[in-house]
């Protein structure tokens, strides 16, 4: 957990833009300090006025106590002693986020950093698309004049911001993909790192039951069948063997016996291993894996020929 209340100082301080008074962290950002490093640095804050070292919810006025001491008075405590320590404060090191962010990007270090000012930044190019990094994502949506700046021919832009608590979805149109920093980056080993967006054929095989042949799943444990089913049927391993088998003679007619021998199994027929034992009648799981079988296979009985018509036309994902 520390590694990620690091990350989410970091992201606190760059969307401030100011520094932070040490005795305004939270105590998991006191201990997250320790990790940070060079990403964080002490710095000097306006000492007129300090947060009350004793309740810490006024700001109060500072002045000296003519002893060579300093003093407060905080409405509600009254008179209070301000050490040097209280006004410590701290800053983000933004040179070495724009740094880090440029090395988990993959940017070219030949690419300069470009000040927009205001708060925003072209980090340089990210395989051929132009990385902003912003302090407020409400700016650059009221001037558009920012993604021009920055706009390469034939290059979506690539637009880093905090996330604002009122956004959701996609804020900008095509060809603007926006990556909100607290959720696609992350603080490790004393740097950042991008959290890529699965592609959908990863997203598809992140759930087992999801269907990627088919009606079938990856690895034919479960079939999608609306029909039979409201919800995905899942196999046995012998049973999804028989489903592969038949899947990969793509809708052709075969012997019962050639099926059996792709399958590695010792029954002598497909629907052998669907068939219902007395100990499972009654069984939701074991009737819908028999129905799944009767709705997707083919069979002719007196011929023995077994075939599966929606591997015909089979479209298969090819992973990479």
């Amino acid at each position: 957990m520390a590694t990620h209340d690091a990350w989410a100082l970091i992201c606190r301080l760059f969307a401030g833009g100011t520094p932070v008074l040490r005795a305004m962290l939270s105590p998991r950002e006191a201990v997250a300090l320790s990790i940070l490093g060079k990403a964080v640095k002490p710095t000097v804050m306006d000492q007129s006025f300090v947060l009350c070292p004793h309740c810490q919810q006024h700001r109060a006025q500072v002045w000296s106590d003519g002893r060579g001491g300093r003093m407060c008075r905080c409405p509600d405590c009254g008179p209070v002693t301000v050490e040097a320590a209280d006004g410590a404060a701290l800053v983000l090191d933004e040179d070495w986020l724009r740094q880090k962010m440029r090395l988990a990007l993959g940017i070219e270090s030949r690419d300069g950093i470009d000040d927009l000012g205001g708060g925003a930044w072209r980090l340089g190019d990210a395989r051929r698309s132009p990385v902003l990094l912003a302090r407020d994502l409400t700016r650059v949506l009221h001037e558009p004049a920012l993604l021009e700046r920055v706009r390469v021919a034939g290059g979506d832009i690539r637009v880093i911001t905090p996330r604002p608590s009122t956004t959701r979805g996609a804020p900008f149109g095509a060809g603007v993909e926006w990556l909100a920093l607290e959720e696609r980056f992350a603080f490790y080993g004393g740097g950042i790192t991008f959290i890529a967006t699965p592609s959908p054929v990863a997203q598809a095989v992140a759930d087992p039951a999801t269907p990627v042949n088919g009606p079938f799943s990856a690895d034919f444990r479960w079939a999608t069948l609306p029909d039979v089913q409201a919800t995905p049927i899942q196999f046995t391993k012998g049973q999804a063997s028989v489903f592969k088998a038949l899947w990969e003679l793509k809708g052709v007619e075969v012997d019962g016996e050639r099926v059996m021998q792709r399958t590695g199994q010792k029954s002598d027929k497909p629907i052998d291993l669907f068939k219902i034992k007395a100990k499972d009648k009654g069984n939701p799981l074991h009737a819908a894996r028999l129905a799944a079988y009767g709705a997707l296979v083919v069979t002719q009985r007196r011929a023995g020929l077994y075939a599966m018509p929606c591997a015909a036309a089979r479209k298969e994902v090819v992973m990479t």
